[in-house]
């Protein structure tokens, strides 16, 4: 198991620096020092990396005003935790609870060793005990197969890569670019990187974030052994994150919750969602519960490689 989380973790990184070393490249051959773009984007990348590995879990509690608590303080959620836990075979994780009204949920850390899971105070007061418990089947899930770093990583390359075409693209068109002869060649292709970089960056982002999210939802129903109970909460949790209460605009952190807690307000923004359809995963959810039923899929156990799907029905 570890082997292939490592695997999955280094071709993304490896995926992204190359793209990244590639801009440097370009910006640097505008100027005339290819290789000065390189070693700076290269630097940029490894940055990137060892920030993401040490400090993406505790940006993601600052971001959303976290709350670590103790068992004492609030006993029904830590019970939760501390019982899907057991059954996923990892240590307890800290866990704490967001003042958002939105009903969300959500893991972050490196590893299981270092990990956090964070409950908002919305679905605290929405969902049931065997609905809650789902949910952190779900979030532990991610915790077991390393996600959270590999998604951390990929959203922020993803913004880096966006900043990096836009500088190429304005270097091409306000400096001075030392081989004059090719100014025409040196717009075409800061105009092309401009323009598919960010978009290429954000279906790599969404790939990753969406395929994570199904095989989530499938390790964390064989975990808890509760996928109708998980569809149940997706679609209430769904529900309450499009209501016109919610006002949650940290973009950045939008893929880390279990439910897409950015208020859809047009089709073009569907498409672009860092989750796929809770429509889609209710559907997964139904048939897995069939196929657990029949012993088509089998019980979940700890020292499984979890970092691939079981199902038949794909």
């Amino acid at each position: 198991m570890k082997f292939m989380w490592r695997l999955r973790t280094a071709g993304v990184f490896l995926l992204m620096t190359l793209i990244l070393v590639a801009i440097g490249y370009l910006i640097g051959w505008i100027f005339g020092y290819g290789l000065l773009g390189i070693t700076v984007m290269t630097g940029v990348s490894v940055l990137i990396s060892l920030y993401s590995y040490f400090f993406s879990k505790e940006s993601a509690l600052r971001a959303n005003r976290v709350r670590l608590i103790t068992e004492s303080e609030e006993p029904r959620l830590y019970h939760i935790v501390q019982k899907v836990a057991k059954e996923a075979g990892l240590p307890m994780p800290e866990v704490g609870i967001s003042p958002e009204p939105m009903p969300n949920a959500f893991a972050t850390g490196r590893n299981p060793e270092h990990a956090a899971v964070v409950a908002t105070q919305g679905i605290l007061s929405l969902l049931n005990d065997d609905e809650l418990e789902a949910v952190f089947g779900h979030e532990m899930s991610h915790v077991k197969n390393r996600d959270i770093l590999v998604m951390s990583v990929a959203s922020t390359v993803a913004s880096v890569l966006t900043f990096a075409a836009r500088m190429l693209f304005y270097s091409a068109a306000f400096g001075n670019s030392r081989d004059r002869e090719n100014n025409g060649l040196v717009a075409v292709v800061a105009l092309l990187t401009a323009v598919f970089v960010p978009i290429a960056a954000l279906l790599m982002q969404l790939a990753v974030s969406r395929n994570r999210e199904f095989l989530a939802d499938e390790t964390g129903a064989r975990i808890t052994g509760k996928p109708r109970e998980l569809a149940s909460a997706l679609r209430r949790l769904e529900a309450g994150c499009q209501s016109t209460g919610n006002r949650y605009a940290e973009a950045t952190y939008a893929d880390m919750w279990i439910s897409n807690p950015i208020r859809k307000r047009s089709l073009f923004a569907s498409l672009f969602s860092t989750h796929p359809s809770t429509e889609k995963r209710c559907e997964r959810l139904e048939k897995l519960a069939v196929e657990l039923r029949e012993g088509r899929v089998s019980a979940y156990r700890p020292d499984e490689d979890s970092s691939k799907s079981r199902l038949f029905f794909q």
